[in-house]
């Protein structure tokens, strides 16, 4: 991988920043000039981000997951994209001010990332790693949002709970409309883990347990949130506020993914 395919998500980042930075000054000084900017900066950076991943899949002829830097870059890009698609009154909310900060945290961990292997060349395709690797990719996207969406929710109750909320609060999405986009989220990203989960083991080589039962607790535990969803066993606070909790573990989960580089299983 050359340095001018990085430079792709260097721009990334920036556009980030800057969606973020916006979004600061905007809250900051209370004058709300547009949250169109905010969303035009983060469509710029899942632009880069999709170049970047379109070169770097050309190069080595498949799916460009093969060391923790392209992981980390994927999931990003995996996360705005949902964020694009999921409907223009969260992507003209102050979603995009809550998903900038987290995509430009997210890259900036991939490009301070140590430099390691990775493939510079056309490998053999293994399919079963290849959708294990990008269907839990992508689910990590849907539930990075889900804590996004959930952290919103928290936020607006605590608004409510004042009595004399901020102007932030008329900004937001309604509170009831927070959590149903959570729980959407989380089904989405449950379905997407689940088969990503199922496929690792289909890979065709020896599975390494302690990485396998890591990612069948995750599973467990985002499980466990819907069930108790669904039975409405649990207050909406609580369901956000543990897919917050559910995802900075799911963050664990990183060394345990099987990159396409490496020979060890799951």
């Amino acid at each position: 991988m050359s340095w001018s395919d990085r430079l792709w998500v260097d721009f990334a980042l920036i556009s980030f920043l800057l969606g973020f930075g916006y979004s600061v000054y905007s809250l900051a000084t209370g004058k709300f000039l547009t949250p169109r900017i905010t969303f035009f900066a983060i469509c710029a950076g899942f632009l880069f981000q999709t170049i970047y991943l379109f070169v770097r899949g050309q190069e080595i002829g498949r799916c460009p997951i093969t060391n923790r830097f392209e992981v980390i870059v994927f999931m990003t890009w995996s996360m705005v994209l949902i964020y694009l698609v999921i409907g223009p009154a969260y992507r003209l909310s102050l979603m995009g001010a809550f998903t900038a900060p987290v995509a430009s945290a997210l890259l900036t961990i991939a490009v301070f990332q140590p430099p390691t292997d990775s493939i510079g060349a056309r490998i053999k395709v293994n399919p079963w790693l290849e959708a294990h690797t990008s269907f839990s990719m992508v689910a990590c996207g849907a539930f990075a949002l889900a804590c996004i969406a959930g952290a919103m929710y928290l936020f607006q109750e605590r608004q409510l709970k004042t009595r004399h909320p901020g102007s932030i609060f008329f900004r937001l999405p309604p509170i009831t409309t927070l959590s149903i986009a959570n729980s959407r989220l989380l089904w989405l990203g449950f379905g997407l883990f689940t088969i990503g989960l199922g496929t690792g083991f289909l890979i065709g080589s020896r599975i390494n347990w302690v990485q396998a039962v890591w990612s069948i607790l995750v599973w467990c535990v985002y499980g466990g949130i819907l069930i108790a969803r669904i039975r409405h066993a649990m207050a909406a606070k609580w369901i956000a506020t543990l897919s917050i909790v559910a995802f900075s573990l799911l963050l664990g989960t990183f060394w345990g993914i099987r990159f396409i580089s490496e020979r060890p299983s799951l």
